[in-house]
């Protein structure tokens, strides 16, 4: 996994299986808002039923964890 810096935020890309449900997926991100200050800057959806997700947070959180995928 790579953390990548751009301006005010850090991003890091996530990818979940097609086997994990919407719900999973769901609980999977909001874990990772509550425990590492991460938000969701975008998804993608692949036609293999893949989730691509891109996480976002401020630079200033940089000292909690990093997504745990």
């Amino acid at each position: 996994m790579r953390v990548s810096a751009a301006g005010e935020y850090e991003y890091a890309p996530l990818r979940i299986p097609a086997d994990t449900s919407r719900a999973a997926a769901a609980q999977l991100m909001s874990m990772q808002a509550d425990t590492g200050g991460w938000e969701l800057a975008r998804l993608q959806l692949h036609a293999d039923g893949s989730r691509k997700i891109i996480m976002r947070r401020r630079m200033r959180l940089s000292y909690l964890p990093r997504p745990m995928i």
